[in-house]
């Protein structure tokens, strides 16, 4: 079985759908936004697991999944919806792993991103 994508494509073509003819400015944007924004949402899942702050913790996991949804980062997004599940349901006692998991796949969608945004 092929390993998907890190990025899907369709989410790609969808944004790149909405302003067709600005050469990919939309489209950078949104990427943009989201390499700098999602840094900071990993720094408050550090800080908030730190400080015990469950609210600021699962707001963060919350942020991310819909960032990486946006922009069809789907192991991204999934990693991101499994942490703010195990959060709200069972605390922050046992996420470091997702937490783990999560940078490694911000790390391939921003690799996979920069290189689409690069072109």
């Amino acid at each position: 079985m092929a390993e998907s994508p890190v990025i899907d494509p369709q989410a790609i073509a969808n944004l790149r759908a909405l302003n067709p003819d600005d050469n990919d400015e939309f489209l950078r944007e949104i990427a943009g936004i989201f390499l700098e924004d999602t840094p900071i949402r990993i720094a408050e899942l550090d800080q908030s697991l730190l400080a015990g702050d469950l609210t600021k913790f699962t707001r963060a996991a919350h942020s991310i999944k819909g960032s990486s949804s946006n922009l069809g980062a789907s192991a991204l997004r999934s990693v991101a919806e499994k942490l703010e599940f195990q959060a709200r349901t069972q605390g922050l006692t046992e996420v470091q792993t997702l937490v783990a998991q999560l940078k490694a796949e911000f790390g391939r969608a921003q690799q996979a991103l920069s290189g689409l945004i690069a072109r």
